[in-house]
């Protein structure tokens, strides 16, 4: 992977907001587009962007796109990534995605939403954590 490559990934908002949401795990081009609100467009020529410089890789099932970070041998991309999670609960428009990313991962939890497999995996993980953190919240000793 090319070092300016991987920093010209970084240099737009909308990609960033797609890697912040996809640092959590894989989704499909339309959920996506829900969490950003963005058009169908724009999300596609981001998300071709991202692929053609090997941030991202994406499968397709049945009718779905599913996007996921690129895993492998990118020092820059990693580091760069966790500093995006760092700046991600300061900035408003990352928060806002974040949010919205756990309303969604609550909806596809609970069978509200018909999805490929790995992304209700990625749902159940998230809820299942949520579940651990009240449990031990609830068995503090108080």
């Amino acid at each position: 992977m090319n070092l300016v490559s991987t920093y010209k990934c970084f240099c737009d908002e909308t990609r960033l907001r797609i890697l912040n949401v996809l640092k959590n795990g894989p989704l499909c081009v339309c959920h996506l587009q829900e969490i950003l609100n963005e058009g169908q467009v724009k999300m596609s020529k981001q998300l071709s962007y991202l692929k053609k410089h090997k941030v991202l890789r994406s499968k397709r099932w049945n009718n779905w796109t599913i996007y996921e970070i690129q895993e492998g041998d990118n020092p820059v991309l990693e580091s760069n990534l966790k500093c995006l999670q760092d700046c991600s609960q300061e900035i408003s428009v990352f928060k806002h995605d974040l949010e919205r990313w756990k309303s969604l991962m609550e909806r596809i939890g609970s069978g509200e939403m018909s999805c490929p497999t790995e992304i209700v995996d990625v749902s159940q993980k998230y809820t299942n954590e949520i579940s651990k953190t009240v449990s031990n919240q609830n068995n503090c000793g108080c």
